[in-house]
Parts: C-alpha cells; sequence; structure tokens
C-alpha cells in the first residue's frame, strides 16, 4: 500500500510526498482548467495549457488548506497518510464558552445575538482557519469584531484586509458601533491603513486595502498574528495569493465572503489560502425569518426591432456592449425606470465615461429640483462616497449612480429600496453581491425591487452574448430560491 507522508512547512505550505507515480495522481488530482483561459493571450501564444496546478511537483507543496482533500485523495485510493508533523485540527472550544464570551462584550441593545452567529465565531475560533460563507445583512461585521475581540483578549494582533477605501472607513465604523455601549475604545485599538495615512503600525488592529499593503517585504508581515480577509472571494487573485503568501507566519486566517462562484479551481485557491469554506446562513433562510428585506425580482427583457438586431448579428462580445450602453432608447428607458421607483434607488453601471455619465446626465435633467441625484464612481474620493452614502440614509426619494466596481459590494445603505442593473453581466459573485445592497431592513422597510434588465438582439438562430449572460444570471436566481418575474418590453413603435 502506498503512502503519503505530509509535513507542515509553514503557515501557507505543506509538503506532501511519496513515490513519483503517486504524486503524479495527485498533481492530476490538484490540476484544473482556467475559466476562460483560451482567451488569454498566453495561451493563444501557446506559452500555456490553460491549467492551474495546485500541486507543485518539483517543490512538492500544496496550500495548507488543503489537507483535508489530500485525505479525500487518500481514502479513495486506500493510500496512508504518515504525519510528519503534527497538525492540529481544532482548539476544542464549546458553543457555551462562545456565547459567554459574546456576552461579556456588552453589545448595544439593537444589535442581536443570533444562534448562526455564533456558531460561525466557535468555528472560526476552534478551527484558526476558514472561509465563512454569510451573505449581506447576516451580520457579518459583528462575526469579525467577536472573532477580533477574542484575539486581542489573547494578546494577538490582527490585520483585516478589505477591497476598497470605502470598506475601511465602513468597518472601522461598524466597529465604533458595536463598541458605543462597552467602551471598548476603537480610535486607541485600531488604525487605517491607506493613502494618506501612515504606514506604521502603532496599535492592535490594521484595518487596511491589499492595494495598501501588497508592496510590504515578507518581514512587514510577522508583526501579525491574525488575519481576516473580508470579501474573500477577491483573494482568488495573483495579486493577493501573493500579498497571503507573504504571511508565512500568520496561523490564524478568517476569510468572509457572501458570495463564491461555481468555479470550483477559485474555491481551491480559497480554502487553499484560508481554509475549508462554513455555510453561516442562506439569504433565503434570512428572508423567511425576516432578517432581510424580501427580494422582488423583474427581469426586463428589452425587445429590438428586426433591422436592429439583424445589423447586430455576430458581433463580438465588446462590440455588443458598446452598441448596448450607447443605445439612446435603452438608456431613456433606464431613466424613466429610475424616476418612477418609488423610494431610494440604486443604478449600477458597468462603464463610467460612455455610460454611468451619461445616465446621470440624464436622470438629474428629468429628476425634479427637490430629489437628490448623486454619482459615485472610482475616481470619487472616499470621504465623499461615506458623505453620500450617510445623506441617502436620511432621504426617502434619492437616485444613486453608481459603478459596480464602487457600489455593489459590502457598502451598507439599508434604506435602498430599488436596485437597477443598467449593464449586464454574467458574473454570479457581482450580481448576489450587488443585490445585496438593497436587502438590509430599515424602519417601515419590507421589500427591494431588483429590476435585471437584459437585451434580445437575437437573429434567427444566433443568440447575443449578453442574453446568455442573462441566462445566466436567471440560473443563478433559481439556485438561491429567489422568485423571479420575467416581463418582455419592445423598444420600438407597435403597430
Amino acid at each position: 500500500m502506498s503512502i503519503l507522508t505530509i509535513e507542515k512547512l509553514d503557515e501557507v505550505h505543506v509538503r506532501v510526498f511519496s513515490d513519483a507515480s503517486v504524486e503524479q495522481e495527485l498533481c492530476d488530482f490538484f490540476t484544473y482548467e482556467y475559466p476562460g483561459a483560451r482567451f488569454t493571450p498566453q495561451y493563444r501564444a501557446r506559452l500555456w495549457d490553460g491549467k492551474v496546478r495546485l500541486y507543485d511537483q518539483v517543490r512538492k507543496t500544496l496550500y495548507v488548506g488543503l489537507i483535508n482533500y489530500v485525505e479525500q485523495f487518500c481514502e479513495s485510493n486506500n493510500y496512508n497518510i504518515t504525519w510528519k508533523t503534527d497538525i492540529k485540527s481544532s482548539n476544542g472550544y464549546t458553543t457555551e464558552q462562545i456565547e459567554k464570551f459574546v456576552d461579556s462584550l456588552d453589545l448595544p441593545s439593537k444589535i442581536e445575538r443570533r444562534d448562526y452567529q455564533v456558531e460561525a465565531i466557535k468555528t472560526a475560533l476552534d478551527k484558526d482557519r476558514v472561509v465563512l460563507l454569510s451573505p449581506t445583512a447576516s451580520g457579518k461585521s459583528f462575526i469579525i469584531y467577536s472573532i477580533m475581540r477574542w484575539h486581542l483578549d489573547h494578546g494577538r494582533k490582527c490585520i483585516l484586509i478589505v477591497p476598497t477605501t470605502s470598506l475601511v472607513e465602513q468597518m472601522y465604523y461598524d466597529f465604533e458601533d458595536y463598541s458605543s455601549v462597552n467602551q471598548w475604545s476603537v480610535k486607541a485599538h485600531c488604525q487605517k491603513l491607506y493613502s494618506g495615512f501612515p504606514k506604521e503600525f502603532s496599535k492592535d488592529v490594521l484595518i487596511t486595502t491589499w492595494q495598501s499593503i501588497y508592496l510590504q517585504p515578507r518581514a512587514w508581515f510577522k508583526q501579525f498574528n491574525v488575519m481576516f480577509g473580508d470579501e474573500a472571494h477577491n483573494f482568488k487573485a495573483k495579486s493577493l495569493t501573493g500579498v497571503m503568501e507573504k504571511m508565512d507566519n500568520i496561523p490564524c486566517r478568517i476569510g468572509t465572503t457572501g458570495t463564491l462562484d461555481n468555479k470550483k479551481v477559485h474555491r481551491l485557491v480559497l480554502e487553499g489560502i484560508f481554509g475549508p469554506v462554513h455555510k453561516v446562513i442562506t439569504t433565503k433562510q434570512l428572508m423567511e425569518t425576516d432578517r432581510v428585506a424580501k427580494l422582488n425580482i423583474t427581469c426586463l427583457i428589452l425587445k429590438y426591432p428586426e433591422d436592429i438586431r439583424q445589423a447586430n448579428k455576430n458581433n463580438k462580445y465588446q462590440e455588443e456592449m458598446d452598441w448596448i450602453v450607447s443605445h439612446e432608447p435603452r438608456n431613456k428607458f433606464i431613466r424613466n425606470l429610475a424616476l418612477k421607483s418609488g423610494g431610494n434607488t440604486l443604478v449600477l453601471f458597468q462603464y463610467v465615461e460612455k455610460h454611468g455619465k451619461v445616465l446621470y446626465e440624464m436622470i438629474k435633467q428629468k429628476a425634479h429640483k427637490d430629489r437628490k441625484v448623486f454619482f459615485v464612481y472610482g475616481g470619487t474620493d472616499t470621504s465623499d462616497r461615506e458623505a453620500i452614502r450617510h445623506i441617502t440614509e436620511g432621504e426617502e426619494d434619492a437616485i444613486i449612480i453608481a459603478s459596480f466596481g464602487t457600489f455593489s459590494t459590502g457598502i451598507n445603505i439599508p434604506s435602498i429600496e430599488n436596485v437597477i442593473f443598467a449593464s449586464p453581466s454574467k458574473s454570479k459573485i457581482r450580481n448576489l453581491q450587488s443585490i445585496g445592497r438593497g436587502l438590509r431592513l430599515k424602519k417601515g422597510k419590507t421589500h427591494c425591487n431588483l429590476y435585471d434588465i437584459a437585451d434580445d438582439l437575437h437573429w434567427k438562430s444566433w443568440k447575443n452574448h449578453t442574453l446568455n449572460h442573462a441566462a445566466e444570471r436567471y440560473k443563478t436566481y433559481a439556485e438561491e430560491q429567489f422568485e423571479t418575474k420575467l416581463v418582455e418590453i419592445n423598444l420600438w413603435p407597435t403597430t
């Protein structure tokens, strides 16, 4: 019987070795086709075969977080494992211990401690390495806060990495909110790092973006004991895995995200650098218990005249997108939809110059003088984004025209009642994150309306790219058990 030996090298990699044939099997087991590889220049130039190999046959290394997959591999092939290094699988904490600790934090009365949150906190503290799959409005920042406070009580330093400067500010604000009764000083314990802030770490918790730290040397990360990766689905990117690999001395790694895509290779990279996925709760369960707004999805399928469809047949994806976002009747439809929607409305777009600014001017021009219309994109200062977020909370009929990159992920605006997808997308993560912007509850709010705009430009048997992407979105809605309504709308005069 073949034997695999596992030896822990650091907090990033383990060494897995056996005889050559078994190592080849292991390499094949951890080899996957990279999604969209055939469209990359490297693949077209035959410099890459389009595959990702998570097991390095030369160095015989694998991410620490994938050990459980090695165990599955051995079990299915009847191989034995020899542990050259003792790798702890559990700290042995009980639910009662964690409940007692969370209660000791003396949180504001408006913060409800929920059973699934306690279980998520327990899992993170017990396992040290985990990806918490926790949807919008499930109390993700509260879970992070509780885990962070536990580690600080045990003398550990923490780094919390978020994707945007807006989320740095929001996380800091959330921590202040949780500490408003217990007198724990966020200012004394936490510091922010992005452009304009000092890089010297002098407190207990650093809240930062990966862009602010990715050039730091490996030695710089040795001052931390615990790492949090918020919106962890982003960490599959090569630049972020590079940051994570510098943290070879950090044993506690907690990733949090509201969504994961269906690509197995992406999930394995995440589990490799953080740990196994733990599903905290689903959006559907939150809706059923009235912890988030009920979601009404209306899929608006725009129908075009025959001559337009024929003229656009066989367009490449970018050609189709350029035509869609510049088509005046379509933009007027979006404008009218936003203006007619009652309550605060979020309009999400992809392209700033050729779509976002156009929609902003069209909507602003037609909105009545007392209705506030805001425009947010990557070039908007963080302080301005925060100001808009706070202003909108005091409004009942504002419109925010925002890029997907700035407002689709993490931004907390409970007063949003309508979300309009002005640009088509097939990204499961982006779509679900965007939906989450409207699900948070506020007094008097029970429902959120999502208007998903699709464009039917098919010609005979040929289907256009964005219509196919719409089908992917509808599939995601079905997987999440969201109820949807399809409405076809003609964008030309009827006879």
